[in-house]
């Protein structure tokens, strides 16, 4: 066997298979027909059970009937889980007895003298990642090849120096996390400072000028389909932008950087429709509603469906004072009740919003412009904080591996 590196004495390399039985989950067909809400339903383990940067699985949101445990695979209180596809390579500690699909892969201990917690650490490394990055085959949806997985070399310290890894590691994440809470604290707080100012700016114009409805001084535009040109592509280029609600990650106020472009020749050959300047979208459709983000299109340009567009009448509204009304709007409070979360029509005209004559919206739009820039600046700074104690753990768990902690 070839070593990566070089490991301390006592030390040794070894495949994954060497201390983990490791399967594959399934599924029964049509899992709909599987579904129960009966007592002696087992539990059904899904991705959306877990929480981003938790250890352990302790719930589940849904049950499947004992019938369904011939397709699927059986895990009990201990064992390890791991993401096969989408977010490949996250491990998590299972807390409950259940059932998994097949995005699960069942990672079972197979010697007595491991730390279960040595190894969460250690399947949680960058190490790790890139090792299963490295496996992972298909290029939009990466699926991690059990058999590849089973290969994967790992490093194995003696059943003591595990415990003391452990130990340290505890110790320095305690702290490592507390300040990275403290950061985290530090933004909500920036973000309930800019809502109360929010807040008290519309509460003041409401008694000076009453309330008006939305959807009387906006046009509403849905987003369209994807256009056949863009089937099966990831990126393409021209001078105009087709946006998905992807993209409202790329900026805290404006829509930019689309994958996915196309010529003005093809907007009028395919139809593509184009939807105005200054249009401020918001998600339509899905848990992203939930996100409640809002954003401003700088030009013309198109999106899809699952965006909702409202360009506002620049005779007695401006695009950018229509942009911090919406921010001052939770857009959770406007949803319909349903399976899938939706904004649409009908929601809109229930917000109501305040109209001051155009000067007065410019100077309220440069007041809050003014506190919107100071408040981003300083969650930049503890974002920044952040990543840095985020990245420390990176490397501390890098020389943890290396036997250098």
């Amino acid at each position: 066997m070839s070593e990566l590196y070089e490991l301390p004495d006592g030390w040794e390399w070894k495949k994954l298979e060497d201390i983990f039985l490791i399967q594959r989950g399934g599924s029964p067909r049509p899992i709909k027909d599987y579904i129960t809400n009966d007592e002696d339903g087992i539990n059904w383990i899904k991705i959306g059970d877990t929480k981003k940067g938790k250890k352990y699985i302790t719930q589940t949101a849904q049950k499947i009937k004992p019938e369904g445990m011939k397709k699927s695979r059986l895990v009990v209180e201990g064992d390890f889980l791991m993401s096969n596809s989408m977010s490949f390579g996250r491990p998590y500690i299972v807390k409950i007895k259940g059932a998994i699909h097949d995005g699960w892969l069942l990672m079972r201990e197979k010697l007595d003298n491991t730390d279960k917690d040595f190894f969460y650490y250690l399947l949680s490394s960058n190490y790790m990642y890139r090792q299963f990055s490295s496996k992972a085959s298909g290029t939009t949806v990466k699926n991690l090849n059990i058999n590849l997985v089973k290969l994967t070399d790992i490093p194995l310290p003696p059943f003591n120096e595990q415990k003391r890894i452990v130990s340290k590691l505890d110790n320095l994440f305690e702290k490592i996390d507390k300040s990275i809470a403290l950061h985290q604290k530090n933004m909500d707080e920036a973000d309930l400072f800019i809502g109360s100012v929010l807040n008290d700016v519309f509460v003041e114009l409401e008694e000076k000028y009453g309330l008006t409805s939305l959807s009387t001084v906006v046009k509403i535009n849905s987003g369209i389909a994807l256009p056949k040109i863009f089937k099966n592509i990831e990126f393409s280029n021209g001078e105009l932008e087709f946006f998905k609600v992807a993209q409202m990650n790329n900026d805290n106020k404006v829509m930019k950087k689309a994958n996915l472009n196309f010529t003005l020749s093809q907007s009028k050959e395919l139809k593509i429709k184009l939807f105005p300047k200054g249009s401020i979208l918001i998600p339509k459709r899905g848990g992203a509603i939930l996100t409640n983000k809002k954003r401003i299109m700088e030009r013309e340009a198109s999106y899809d469906s699952n965006i909702m567009g409202l360009k506002a009448n620049n005779n007695i509204l401006s695009d950018e004072f229509l942009f911090i009304f919406l921010n001052s709007i939770d857009l959770s409070n406007y949803i319909d009740a349903t399976t899938i979360p939706q904004v649409n029509n009908k929601h809109i005209d229930m917000m109501n919003i305040s109209i001051p004559p155009l000067p007065i919206q410019q100077q309220i739009v440069k007041y809050l412009d003014k506190i919107s820039e100071k408040t981003e600046k300083l969650k930049s700074i503890q974002k920044e904080k952040m990543d840095n104690l985020i990245s420390l753990k990176t490397s501390i768990l890098d020389k943890a591996f290396r036997g250098e902690l």
